[in-house]
């Protein structure tokens, strides 16, 4: 446990690591790649190391060199894997991975935590068996949820009705395989999709690894088959989700605070943070080097942040101390996720005294007057982060298994603390 220190912050200039979204989506397509690929800015943390081992097990040969990484692509020829890949509770992984095992040889075990054992993938594997891949979960053939088995082998392509309500990855996974797909793939989007802007970084990789992907909005896509990944040199983005805890503290504090590396045309849905504060009362700055967000009077808003689900436990700390009601709309998808954020979210602000209820698709929140509280993280990184944020201005804030945040910004702790005068 860790107690945050409640004391007076300053102006700063943050560096985040790099995205983990654009890390997941870059080591995937530098391992199916035709070649050589030198991944430069990685992110390394629990999740990305889980989809860098299970590559590895699938055949995939890596050298990691401090926050670059060179990878030799398999031009798509994964090998088998004679026992489990046990990918812990990276949702990402599980989902993007799943997904990438249909490439492989034999039958592919995709296992993790217990938690992840209760998080559905059921669209996904429906959507497998739609182009005639073996996909189902070991427990039960009608169970929606891992340990999942996939027969990896040659893929004819063809068509998918897929449902993207529960998660955008379904699609995302589909996607990134589609190029080596003998026929090439049409997908239809028939439910959903959640989180849209994950979806466009899914096919700005693909692009930028050269693969040729037509697309109708968010509907309706398709890409040629009998492609193969290209292999160069690759940069991944600052991570937009973790520049949130840095801004908020900016915005509850008065003070200017830089993420630097950011910039505002970034594919990442997380950067519109930016725009909801300034919604809210503060001054945003977008400049060459960085996006600055400067804290002033903060007010309610009522904001649909579908797109932008990871920042709902960041935007819930700051709305608590907004003066008014804060309205969260469409993000029931967040009950699947890590831990149950909606829920974990009302019960640990309303421990701290604040006003919240639990739509069906989000959340309210009254600002008010916010006390001492021990925060359960429930195992969650996005839980611990935001909710360090309120320590700043509350005393007594305390902070259960602080080292949840390794899932996916390990240094998260040292760089907090170089707010502080």
């Amino acid at each position: 446990m860790i107690e945050i220190k409640t004391q007076k912050i300053k102006d700063s200039e943050v560096s985040v690591p790099g995205s983990k979204s654009y890390t997941h989506r870059t080591l995937i397509a530098a391992a199916l790649s035709d070649g050589r690929c030198h991944i430069k800015n990685i992110l390394r943390s629990d999740d990305t190391v889980y989809t860098m081992g299970a590559l590895k097990q699938m055949g995939v040969m890596m050298d990691e060199q401090g926050n670059d990484v060179i990878v030799n692509g398999t031009a798509g020829r994964l090998k088998p894997c004679s026992y489990p890949v046990y990918l812990g509770n990276s949702g990402t992984s599980m989902r993007l991975l799943t997904g990438v095992s249909a490439l492989g040889r034999g039958t592919y075990t995709l296992t993790g935590t217990q938690r992840m054992k209760e998080r559905p993938i059921d669209d996904l594997l429906d959507g497998l068996r739609q182009i005639h891949i073996s996909a189902h979960s070991v427990n039960n053939k009608d169970n929606r949820c891992p340990p999942i088995e996939v027969k990896g082998g040659n893929i004819e392509g063809g068509h998918v009705d897929l449902k993207c309500h529960v998660s955008s990855q379904y699609l995302s996974s589909l996607l990134l395989i589609a190029p080596y797909t003998k026929n090439g793939l049409d997908i239809t989007v028939v439910k959903g999709p959640v989180s849209r802007p994950y979806i466009d970084m899914t096919v700005d990789i693909m692009e930028r690894f050269g693969a040729e992907v037509n697309r109708e909005g968010y509907e309706r896509f398709h890409v040629p088959g009998g492609q193969l990944y290209r292999s160069g040199t690759y940069i991944v983005e600052p991570d937009c989700s973790q520049a949130s805890y840095f801004w908020a503290a900016a915005a509850l504090t008065g003070t200017r605070i830089k993420i630097k590396g950011i910039k505002k045309d970034s594919r990442q849905g997380d950067v519109r943070f930016a725009e909801v504060l300034e919604s809210m009362g503060c001054h945003v700055s977008y400049e060459n080097d960085g996006i600055a967000v400067s804290g002033g009077n903060l007010s309610a808003i009522d904001v649909d942040m579908a797109d932008m689900p990871d920042i709902v436990p960041t935007l819930s700390v700051v709305a608590a101390f907004a003066k008014g009601t804060t309205i969260i709309r469409n993000v029931a998808h967040l009950k699947e996720k890590e831990s149950d954020r909606l829920t974990a979210v009302a019960t640990e602000l309303s421990k701290m005294g604040i006003t919240v209820g639990v739509t069906d698709t989000g959340l309210e929140i009254e600002g008010g007057h916010a006390g001492p509280a021990e925060i359960n993280t429930y195992d969650d990184h996005r839980i611990a982060m935001s909710f360090a944020v309120a320590g700043i201005l509350v005393p007594g804030i305390r902070i259960k298994d602080e080292h949840c945040v390794e899932k996916s910004f390990p240094d998260y702790w040292n760089v907090f603390g170089k707010l502080y005068e």
